[in-house]
C-alpha cells in the first residue's frame, strides 16, 4: 500500500479552484491561526439544547443554510461543529435564554467536551474542509428526513432530533466496538456545489476517517470500505493544529522468479 498525500492547505493547489465556490463562507483563516472577529451585515441565531448536543436555528439569514445543519420538521439543527465553524467566521450568534450571544470561548468548551465521540481534532478537519469549499455532514446522518403531514407538537419534533443524535452516536459506537484502533469515519464530504439539495445529496465523493499518530493497517483499511459500502476513503490527521489527508492506493506486486 502506498500513502498519497491530497489536499494539504499549505501546499497545494486545491483551494484555488474551490475558494470561487465559498459564497457566504468566504472569511475564512487558516488551520493553526487565531480567529478574529468577524462582522456581517446579515447574521443567523440559534440556541444551543444541551439534551441534543445541538443548536437549533431560530433565524436564517444567508445561503449557508443551503449545504449546513440537519433538517427535522421545518427546523435546522447544527452539530458542535457546524456551530463553531460559523461563529468564528461571524455568521451566527449563539444565544442564551436572554438572547444574548454566548462568547466563542464556550463554544470551544462545548468542542472540549468530547461528547459523541467529537474533538477539537475532529472540528480541525471540519473546518479545513469548509475552508476549501467542501460540503460536509455527519457521517451516517441523513440531512433530512420524510415525514408525514399530521401536526405535532414540539415535544415530538424534539423526540425526532434527539433520536438523531442517539442514531449518531450510536454509529460511532458502533465503529469502536469494531476491531479499528481509533480509525472512524466522521465525515461525509461531498463536492463544491451551489445546487447542492439536502433532499437528495447523492453520494459523497469521499468519507472522511480520523486517525491517530499511526497510520491505518490494512486490516482496519478494509474493515472500513466494507462498513461504508465501498465509498472512496480519506483519512486525516491533525497534529498540533496541522492538517493532513491521505490516502491509500491497493497496489499489486509482481511476483518474483
Amino acid at each position: 500500500m502506498e500513502a498519497e498525500s491530497w489536499a494539504n492547505f499549505s501546499e497545494t493547489s486545491d483551494s484555488e479552484g474551490c475558494l470561487d465556490d465559498l459564497n457566504d463562507e468566504e472569511n475564512f483563516y487558516a488551520s493553526g491561526d487565531i480567529p478574529k472577529l468577524q462582522f456581517r451585515k446579515d447574521v443567523s441565531k440559534a440556541r444551543w439544547i444541551d439534551d441534543l448536543e445541538m443548536a437549533e436555528v431560530v433565524e436564517r439569514k444567508g445561503g449557508m443554510w443551503t449545504s449546513t445543519g440537519i433538517v427535522r420538521r421545518g427546523k435546522i439543527y447544527c452539530s458542535i461543529e457546524e456551530t463553531l465553524f460559523l461563529a468564528e467566521i461571524g455568521a451566527l450568534h449563539l444565544l442564551d435564554e436572554d438572547n444574548t450571544p454566548f462568547p466563542l470561548k464556550y463554544i470551544y468548551n462545548k468542542v472540549q467536551e468530547k461528547k459523541n465521540g467529537f474533538s477539537w481534532e475532529s472540528f480541525e478537519a471540519y473546518k479545513h474542509l469548509k475552508a476549501l469549499g467542501y460540503v460536509v455532514g455527519r457521517h451516517g446522518i441523513p440531512w433530512t428526513m420524510k415525514t408525514d403531514s399530521s401536526a405535532q407538537d414540539s415535544t415530538d419534533v424534539n423526540e425526532r432530533v434527539n433520536g438523531e443524535s442517539r442514531e449518531s452516536f450510536i454509529i460511532t459506537e458502533m465503529f469502536r466496538g469494531m476491531d479499528i484502533n481509533e480509525v472512524r469515519p466522521l465525515f461525509d464530504v461531498y463536492p463544491p456545489n451551489s445546487k447542492f439539495k439536502k433532499s437528495s445529496p447523492g453520494t459523497p465523493c469521499f468519507i472522511l476517517c480520523l486517525t491517530s499518530v499511526h497510520p491505518p493497517s490494512k486490516q482496519e483499511i478494509e474493515e472500513l470500505e466494507r462498513c461504508c459500502h465501498g465509498c472512496p476513503l480519506k483519512f486525516c490527521n491533525v497534529d498540533h493544529g496541522r492538517v493532513s489527508f491521505f490516502s491509500f492506493n491497493r497496489l499489486e506486486l509482481p511476483t518474483l522468479p
